[in-house]
């Protein structure tokens, strides 16, 4: 993914055409262009977390069961090829490789090995976007752009929240781990699982971190949030998202 991307193209290349919204796994062992990758899902409405070498992608794909592994062939550590072996005989998640490698005998080895699609590099943003709506649909992963939680109202595709129809102010980190619970209400996140949502993996972010964001939201989204009824600690485990008007 060698100067590919640019961010300066963020706000004008990417178009929505479809309504998808799914939680990827990105292992890419060049950060710079991982990051990028990153933003580009993110602002198509994906929960993104990025791995950089091919054990972390095992070991995150087995803890956080992604909708799609976005994964590169050259990769440290274990290589992409034996990623998706490792992973093929444990799960169906889709598996879309993305490589320098367009030799024949390489893209049928891919597929061979249980890919569901193939990217060769240079990659095209736009057709790598359509590319996943394409296969989450195919998968039957892909949800609404609206996660409606009681009166809360998470907008993937718009980047929007709202409560009881007021919009509430977000940092991308808050909407990142608030649409992660609201995702899935009422099912308990470890404070690892929402580092991993709203971070991916950086050794420079620390479980603490969580905390602090859901004390933010608690200020944005909660009556007292001294007393909260809807972003609630489970204690020991981690947090979940209620709706108060039904407990």
């Amino acid at each position: 993914m060698k100067n590919l991307l640019s961010s300066r193209l963020l706000p004008v290349t990417l178009i929505h055409t479809a309504v998808v919204c799914a939680h990827i796994l990105v292992a890419e062992d060049n950060r710079n262009q991982a990051e990028l990758v990153r933003r580009y899902l993110e602002h198509d409405g994906h929960s993104v977390v990025v791995v950089h070498d091919g054990r972390a992608a095992i070991d995150v794909a087995r803890r956080s069961r992604p909708d799609l592994l976005l994964l590169d062939v050259m990769m440290p550590v274990v290589d992409g090829m034996d990623v998706m072996r490792v992973l093929r005989a444990e799960s169906d998640v889709p598996i879309v490789l993305v490589t320098a490698r367009s030799l024949e005998d390489d893209v049928l080895l891919g597929f061979d090995l249980g890919a569901d699609d193939y990217i060769v590099k240079p990659l095209r943003p736009r057709q790598m976007l359509a590319r996943v709506r394409t296969i989450l649909r195919r998968a039957g992963r892909s949800t609404s752009k609206a996660l409606t939680v009681g009166d809360l109202t998470v907008d993937a595709e718009r980047h929007e929240v709202t409560l009881a129809g007021e919009p509430v102010v977000c940092t991308p980190a808050e909407f990142r781990l608030l649409a992660t619970l609201a995702a899935h209400p009422y099912r308990v996140f470890t404070r690892a699982q929402l580092l991993e949502a709203s971070y991916g993996i950086d050794g420079f972010i620390t479980e603490r971190t969580v905390d602090v964001h859901v004390m933010k939201l608690r200020r944005k989204v909660e009556q007292d949030p001294r007393r909260p009824r809807r972003l609630l600690t489970v204690y020991g485990i981690g947090y979940k998202l209620v709706d108060p008007a039904a407990a």
